[in-house]
């Protein structure tokens, strides 16, 4: 076993390029209300929000349990319609000593391709890949998508 990992899922949704790559830039504090039953808050703890550099506390649901995830946003790429997460404190850093989630989106016909990079190293061989937090990752996403979607059929 090794103590380093990367994984990836990559996944088709219907909401635009721009406006998905948004709210993770620039208003992840919505994504509660777009996915309530897996993130219950995002808060700005220094900075400012779709600013790199920027201090965040995340609130989710994982495997049935309330959990926190401290994080500077590493990087905002327009262009790219990229941004980058490093975890520096919170719940993950009980498994693992290192954690980094990329989030990638690219305009496809009228929705998007989505792609999710978690990148780890664990504090142990024991210790076991994050397969459910990318499921959970993969879910809130598609959730967004959704909210995205029908906000524009109004």
């Amino acid at each position: 076993m090794t103590l380093w990992g990367k994984l990836e899922a990559q996944f088709e949704i219907d909401a635009p390029a721009d406006q998905f790559h948004d709210v993770f830039s620039c208003r992840p504090h919505h994504i509660s209300n777009m996915s309530p039953h897996k993130v219950q808050g995002y808060d700005l703890l220094e900075g400012e929000w779709g600013k790199e550099g920027a201090i965040v506390c995340w609130k989710y649901l994982h495997d049935g349990s309330a959990k926190v995830a401290k994080e500077i946003v590493e990087t905002i790429d327009d262009v790219n319609l990229l941004t980058v997460f490093k975890v520096f404190g919170g719940d993950l850093l009980k498994e693992y000593k290192s954690f980094k989630l990329t989030v990638q989106v690219t305009p496809k016909g009228k929705g998007s391709v989505v792609r999710w990079t978690l990148e780890y190293k664990k504090i142990h061989e024991n210790i076991r890949d994050p397969y459910s937090l990318l499921e959970l990752i993969v879910n809130f996403s598609k959730d967004v998508s959704a909210h995205l979607v029908k906000g524009q059929k109004k």
